[in-house]
């Protein structure tokens, strides 16, 4: 009997014969060490892959780059040498003309053709035949003839340096092309983008560096794709905060225009920032009281959500991203779907250009822990993640801040190319130097409180200030001098005779607006007539009459208050406008494509923090393997039992980073249209790889080392689901709670729930709870599938620990049933409150 048993045994095993399983240990080892090399080498060449396809495209592209400037040099060579041919020939034609009116100036049809040639310039060739009819002399004639096939000769050959006319034309031209001469390769893609990038560099030039001539040149060219205009107006706009009598904003009127660039300034708590808010919808928490129109019209700016662009002040852009990355998946998601991929590659291209962000296309943004690009390049592609989608209104929140001089004009002139398509623009700036000033089209100058001071053009500001008795020194910043005035720090002169909290009721006067009530007391010592002055003694103004209130009373303001602005953002949420921005971007499911590929590669950039979770869990099912035997009496009970925190611990941990590390740019991008559950359900899906090798690089130690009773497709099976729902549960907290209270709970929530359902005596409402944890459901499971396996003599002992536990031993299927609910459940609960709870 003894032999049969050796017999039986595998390979590097030992058998006992008191016992009816094997030795495994040594397979162990080996796994051990197959495994540790295997995470190794994926530990040191993570980044290998995106490095090398990167470097690859990269080729492509400077391959294409480089093919386009040697023909577009060669193009210029030969457009050279047509000129100084057509020079040449011109100064022939002018020395046979003055010969042939020496010799026959009786013929009147040879003087027509003569005077015919010397007035057509524009038809050189129709000139150059019409003198070579009526030339005498056969060695000038040959010489003439040789110039003349010279150039029809360079004519013919022109098509051949026509690279930007080719590809370069209207949709109907396009659809003409045949299939197989359609743009597909990268190569193709990339000679297009930088053929039509040249041709537009070589129009700039010849428009004169975007003079007035070359304005109405740019804006009469057909092949520009003209943008939809949106001009936002607003009258007696005003912001105060909800169950608060504090204004933001008060009785602001105007409108910003397309095609101008706007430029909101005042000193600090002159609400800048929110009225960059209010007129975007993004005024959360207060009450808006006044009129803004969107073309006329009084509709939700939420309605061109799809075209409306909003770069925030601080630069939210994706860390493990690089630069072309990040303005890439931007471009692919809120551009038009029926845009070719063509053109698209076009637009990010001339964004990059703009911006000047080519030398470190291929650089990672770079996070707090990890350095990457400047701060200056990073505030860059802050702004180019909202210009590569082709915005017809775009607000900026001080795009400036950061930068130096050059850099702030390289992103003021990538602006005004874009303004020159339409695109209405408006941003806040903090003391501005006098070149960028002056690149402004507009200004909209606040005061504290909230209070217009000017409003209109940049060129007329010192003409109105001076009006008023306020001169700007000589070599004085007046941007500087204005703000330095409004926070009154500058006194003005006694000849102005007014205070700098005048300046905003002498614009409303100027402007003939009503005066809020709070603001008429010193309109006695203006020295103007009180008929100009409009009182608008009908008109209430919010906020303007404050009451006083006991502490209790503020106290129960500031709950309202804040229970109001959590309506609101829930209410903000689900706003849903009708969209009249004739933008049909991708669907769902082509995003959901979009997103894969990002977090793919953001996966692949984290693959050594992977590899470090792996290895913490081969440890730890080598350790709890080696010190939990799996006890024929008790099938395993406690090895499961620790088994079940410790997996439910490292991988719920692992799970938070999914959703706590990247709020903030998901709510960047679920505020300009991008789909949030394609957003939600890429990230659930490449997670779905830690779900099925986690539970692989855990049982293949602690299976080995622990030796159950089991087969290792049952362990892994109920692992798989255990895995499954512990990473739903790490979805809500990561998505409910703060980073710091998500760890805490991911650490305390597996070993609380397993000591409540473990607990043998307990009270009926403890046994309730217990029935309710999924550690109870994942441990009825492992013990029912180990108990499954002992027969005979067995099946008493079987059913005495069964009972003792409070088991089915028919349960299995419903265990792992409801772990799977409970996953799913999570996941559904997790993205209502990523829905819900974010902020705009």
């Amino acid at each position: 009997m003894g032999s049969t048993d050796e017999k039986r045994c595998f390979k590097l095993t030992t058998c006992n014969s008191n016992t009816a399983s094997q030795n495994l240990h040594a397979y162990g080892v080996l796994l051990i060490a197959a495994l540790s090399t295997l995470l190794l080498i994926i530990y040191n060449c993570s980044d290998q892959i995106i490095t090398t396809r990167e470097r690859r495209y990269a080729k492509s592209r400077e391959a294409a780059a480089r093919t386009v400037r040697e023909k577009t040099q060669a193009r210029a060579r030969w457009k050279a040498a047509k000129d100084a041919a057509k020079k040449h020939a011109v100064e022939l034609h002018a020395q046979f003309s003055g010969k042939l009116s020496k010799k026959s100036p009786a013929n009147s049809e040879e003087v027509k053709i003569l005077n015919q040639t010397e007035t057509e310039t524009n038809d050189f060739h129709a000139s150059m035949s019409a003198s070579t009819s009526v030339s005498a002399s056969g060695g000038n004639r040959t010489e003439h003839a040789h110039h003349t096939h010279m150039m029809h000769e360079m004519e013919d050959d022109s098509s051949s340096f026509e690279v930007f006319d080719s590809e370069s034309r209207n949709k109907n031209i396009k659809k003409k092309i045949p299939k197989e001469k359609q743009i597909h390769t990268h190569s193709q893609i990339f000679k297009y983008a930088y053929s039509q990038l040249e041709k537009e560099k070589v129009q700039q030039q010849q428009n004169k560096n975007l003079t007035f001539s070359g304005v109405i040149s740019m804006t009469m060219n057909d092949e520009i794709r003209k943008r939809p205009l949106i001009e936002i107006a607003f009258r007696d706009l005003t912001v105060s905060l909800k169950g608060k009598n504090k204004n933001l904003l008060r009785s602001i009127t105007g409108n910003i225009r397309p095609g101008r660039i706007t430029a909101v300034m005042g000193p600090s708590g002159a609400g800048k920032t929110t009225f960059l808010s209010a007129l975007a919808g993004k005024a959360v928490g207060c009450v808006v009281t006044g009129k803004i129109l969107v073309n006329g019209k009084s509709v939700s700016i939420h309605s061109y959500r799809r075209i409306v662009g909003f770069v925030p002040q601080d630069d939210i852009v994706h860390g493990n991203l690089t630069v072309e990355e990040n303005l890439w998946f931007s471009a692919r998601c809120r551009l038009s779907a029926d845009l070719p991929k063509a053109d698209k590659v076009l637009i990010l291209e001339r964004i990059i250009d703009s911006l000047g962000l080519q030398a470190v296309r291929g650089s990672l943004v770079g996070t707090v822990e990890k350095r990457g690009i400047s701060g200056g390049q990073r505030k860059r592609v802050n702004v180019g993640v909202e210009l590569v989608m082709e915005p017809s209104v775009l607000y900026l929140d001080e795009p400036t801040s950061g930068l130096d001089s050059s850099s702030s004009q390289l992103l003021l002139r990538a602006l005004r190319r874009e303004a020159l398509e339409g695109v209405n623009i408006c941003m806040v700036v903090h003391q501005p130097s006098y070149t960028l000033f002056q690149m402004f089209d507009d200004l909209i100058l606040l005061a504290k409180g909230g209070l217009t001071v000017y409003h209109g053009p940049v060129r007329k500001v010192e003409e109105y200030f001076t009006g008023l008795g306020i001169k700007v020194p000589d070599r004085v910043n007046p941007p500087d001098y204005f703000i330095d005035i409004l926070e009154g720090m500058i006194k003005t002169s006694s000849s102005s005779g007014m205070s700098y909290r005048e300046l905003p009721v002498r614009w409303m006067i100027h402007n003939g607006y009503p005066i809020p009530p709070d603001m008429r007391n010193n309109i006695a010592e203006l020295p103007i007539s009180p008929a100009n002055i409009n009182l608008g003694d009908d008109i209430h103004f919010p906020g303007s009459v404050t009451e006083e209130q006991s502490f209790a009373g503020e106290v129960w303001q500031d709950m309202k208050c804040n229970v109001e602005r959590k309506r609101d953002m829930i209410r903000h949420n689900f706003l849903r406008s009708t969209d009249l921005s004739n933008r049909r971007t991708p669907n769902t499911l082509l995003q959901y494509k979009y997103f894969l590929g990002r977090v793919g590669k953001q996966r692949l950039r984290e693959a050594r923090v992977q590899v470090i979770d792996y290895l913490i869990l081969l440890l730890a099912g080598a350790s709890l393997g080696s010190l939990t035997k799996a006890s024929d009496a008790t099938f395993g009970y406690a090895a499961y039992t620790y088994t079940i925190i410790a997996v439910s611990l490292l991988c719920k941990i692992a799970a938070l980073r999914s959703f706590s590390l990247d709020k903030l740019q998901y709510w960047r991008e679920s505020a300009s249209g991008i789909s949030s559950l394609a957003h939600f359900v890429s990230k659930d899906t490449i997670d779905h790889f830690n779900t099925v090798i986690k539970p692989v690089v855990y049982l293949s130690m602690f299976y080995f080392f622990s030796n159950p009773r089991s087969s290792f497709g049952a362990n892994y099976v109920v692992l798989l689901c255990l895995v499954y729902c512990v990473t739903g549960v790490a979805y809500v907290l990561a998505i409910f709670l703060d980073p710091g209270s998500s760890q805490l709970c991911s650490v305390l929530l597996p070993v609380v729930l397993t000591l409540i359902a473990t607990q043998i005596n307990a009270t009926k409402y403890v046994k309730i709870i217990g029935n309710l944890c999924y550690p109870k459901w994942a441990l009825e499971a492992f013990v029912i599938a180990n108990a499954e396996r002992h027969y005979g003599v067995w099946l008493i002992t079987r059913c005495g620990a069964l009972q003792k536990y409070g088991y089915n031993i028919h349960d299995w299927g419903l265990r792992i049933a409801l772990l799977i609910l409970a996953g799913v459940g999570c996941r559904v609960i997790a993205f209502v409150g990523m829905v819900t709870f974010q902020k705009k």
